[in-house]
């Protein structure tokens, strides 16, 4: 039997993390990943830092081995949003698709949705996705992957064979 995909998610917010506004955006996350059958090891919420953020996911990648890891604000132009490069920082591969499908979807609810810097990489076995800030924003932006990354899963497992592929 399979194992169920295991995931964490990381919230980036300066006022979350030191206690000033709540995070609704890493706990709706963390809901809609579980209603679709995800365990979710952890739920993290750190301030806007390059370097905390990209340590905490070389220690998820590598250590725990999670399949997915998906991040919560950090990507806009505000001087401290550095989710983007924290995470290219410490990407194996580039895997640009995913992000590009969330800006192309939501370009056609918003046209704030050009100026999001988000990535989608790889590192290792893992699979690492960069949302917006806002609940609605990470809800909107999860529909347009979630049906599509089981198969990218269990490609990086080596459980699965790509289509192109014989």
């Amino acid at each position: 039997m399979q194992r169920p995909w295991q995931a964490a998610v990381i919230t980036l917010s300066d006022k979350g993390a030191a206690g000033l506004r709540e995070d609704k955006s890493g706990p709706a996350i963390v809901e809609r990943l579980k209603a679709d059958g995800y365990e979710v090891v952890e739920a993290i919420l750190l301030p806007d830092d390059q370097e905390k953020l990209a340590s905490e996911l070389i220690r998820l990648c590598d250590q725990l081995q999670l399949d997915l890891i998906l991040t919560t604000g950090g990507t806009g132009f505000g001087p401290r949003d550095t989710t983007p490069e924290a995470t290219l920082s410490v990407m194996t591969r580039n895997a640009p698709g995913i992000a590009e499908a969330i800006r192309a979807a939501s370009l056609a609810i918003t046209k704030h949705a050009m100026l999001s810097r988000a990535v989608s990489v790889i590192r290792g076995k893992t699979l690492i996705i960069n949302l917006p800030g806002s609940p609605k924003a990470c809800m909107e932006s999860m529909d347009v992957f979630m049906d599509a990354i089981p198969h990218a899963m269990g490609l990086l497992r080596d459980e699965v064979r790509d289509c192109a592929q014989t």
